[in-house]
């Protein structure tokens, strides 16, 4: 059974090595524009390396990643997700589609398509959210804080997201936008 400190610098060695060749470097270069030695950055790369907190930092920055990002699990590369799979849920003729199947904390992405002349009532999120709308097809009508938009494809309206609104379709087609929730982080 390996250790923590093995697995861990298993996925900083992996992590690191994908990142760089992901940016079509040599270790070389990675060393050079991180001001580290060509040795430790090999060192890194071959899970051998423990590296102090200044050398994570150097390296992070040279690869512009968050230092969480070295050390995480590695995600799939790529994952596909087919539109039967998605969560979809339908409000009266409104069809609501989760866009984010794999969870990103403080974050909801979802498709709202509204038939000709239908509504739908928001809900309300938690104190502080913030809600984008990014209008694709038709015009939606935005109601919220006692005000409304009309929002034409192409256009966003950005708004707190804690407070009652509501989307509508009063045109002849299908409207279709993108509501976009970014959720106060806890304290």
């Amino acid at each position: 059974m390996p250790t923590v400190q093995a697995g861990l610098a298993e996925r900083l060695a992996r992590n690191v090595r994908q990142l760089r060749q992901a940016r079509g470097l040599t270790q070389q270069q990675m060393a050079k524009t991180s001001g580290l030695p060509r040795a430790t950055w090999a060192s890194l790369e071959s899970g051998a390396g423990n590296p102090t907190v200044a050398v994570l930092h150097r390296v992070s920055v040279a690869l512009q990643v968050p230092i969480e990002e070295l050390i995480s699990t590695p995600r799939a590369e790529v994952k596909h997700y087919p539109l039967a799979s998605l969560p979809t849920r339908k409000r009266g003729d409104v069809t609501v589609r989760t866009l984010l199947p794999d969870k990103i904390p403080g974050m909801l992405i979802e498709r709202i398509e509204l038939p000709a002349r239908t509504s739908l009532v928001g809900t309300p999120h938690t104190p502080g959210t913030r809600e984008y709308l990014a209008c694709e097809a038709g015009t939606i009508d935005l109601a919220a804080a006692g005000e409304r938009w009309r929002v034409a494809a192409g256009d966003v309206v950005v708004f707190r997201g804690d407070q009652r609104h509501s989307y509508a379709n009063a045109g002849p087609g299908v409207a279709i936008g993108y509501s976009f929730v970014v959720l106060q982080p806890l304290t």
